[in-house]
């Protein structure tokens, strides 16, 4: 800017040496942030991400999780009625040999 308002004018080697380290500083910008984010993608690329594989195995394991604690419910009430019934099978069936 001091260059750009001096009273002769702008010098022209000046302003192309600041408008080089400018372009150069522009460019180092885009290098780094080319680096960074291909090293992003090399760590989890978007297309080869196991995301949706992970997030599948987890519903599954929290369906089979529930389908198991409602077996064991299940069991758990048939369990007692299951003995209770066969026990009065049995006493019922050897009730007659009693005559």
């Amino acid at each position: 800017m001091d260059e750009l308002s001096n009273p002769t004018g702008p010098r022209k080697e000046f302003i192309n040496n600041h408008c080089r380290d400018f372009m150069q500083m522009i460019k180092d910008i885009q290098f780094t942030l080319r680096n960074e984010i291909k090293s992003a993608c090399e760590y989890r690329p978007f297309e080869k991400s196991d995301y949706t594989c992970r997030i599948s195995n987890e519903i599954c394991l929290s369906k089979l999780e529930h389908i198991l604690s409602q077996l064991d419910l299940i069991t758990q009430t048939i369990t007692p009625q299951y003995h209770h019934a066969h026990d009065s099978t049995a006493s019922s069936a050897s009730s007659p040999m009693d005559f």
